[in-house]
């Protein structure tokens, strides 16, 4: 795409403190584009629902608390004592299940019940749903987010945990999930469930295969 056509936004920026002052910010800058009674709405969406304020405060927390000391999986475990979670529901890609035994493991260790649910339950035939038969050539039943967050609903859990589903299984699972839900590990089969790691050599050695 020419420059000229790209429409401009915070990707494009190199400022990190969104003050307006500390960093020159651009002319395209989004922040400060914004409308006063746009951040006031926005901003009432946070103190007005208690909800919303309650998973801000607690993740507020363990962000300054606990910066660059915990791991993803200790600060996931932070945060659910913070928000009084009882029981954590875990959506799991089949291929992940040792690392989700390990981590509800763990969990069970801090004192929550743990319920996981695989992503091939319910076995339906990925034909039966409309999906093209050549995609049998990686299994025969679906991957089925919709039954997996409703499995959880039904065990009412107070916060869900994302364990490698695949990309746009997971977006459906977050789209049906009953509660809120936090994701400990992101699928990515060449890479060793690291998809940072092709952003990270995008210019060296994936550059060929990312770039048009």
């Amino acid at each position: 795409m020419d420059d000229k056509n790209i429409c401009r936004s915070c990707i494009d920026c190199a400022a990190r403190s969104c003050d307006g002052k500390s960093e020159r910010h651009p002319d395209f800058c989004v922040s400060q584009g914004t409308e006063p009674d746009f951040r006031e709405e926005i901003k009432s969406r946070y103190t007005d629902d208690p909800e919303n304020s309650r998973i801000m405060k607690a993740s507020a927390e363990i962000e300054n608390d606990y910066y660059c000391r915990l791991t993803r999986v200790e600060e996931t475990i932070e945060w659910a004592k913070k928000l009084g979670a009882k029981k954590i529901g875990i959506a799991t890609c089949v291929g992940l299940l040792s690392e989700s035994r390990m981590l509800a493991k763990i969990l069970r260790s801090h004192g929550f019940e743990v319920y996981g649910v695989s992503c091939k339950v319910g076995e339906i035939p990925k034909t039966d749903i409309g999906i093209d038969k050549r995609c049998l050539a990686v299994g025969t039943n679906i991957c089925d987010p919709i039954m997996q967050a409703e499995l959880l609903e039904k065990e009412h859990t107070d916060i869900n945990i994302v364990m490698g589903l695949c990309v746009g299984h997971d977006s459906l699972f977050y789209k049906y999930s009953h509660t809120i839900t936090t994701t400990l590990v992101v699928k990515d089969r060449v890479l060793g469930n690291n998809p940072a790691a092709a952003l990270y050599t995008a210019e060296s050695y994936y550059k060929s295969k990312l770039f048009k």
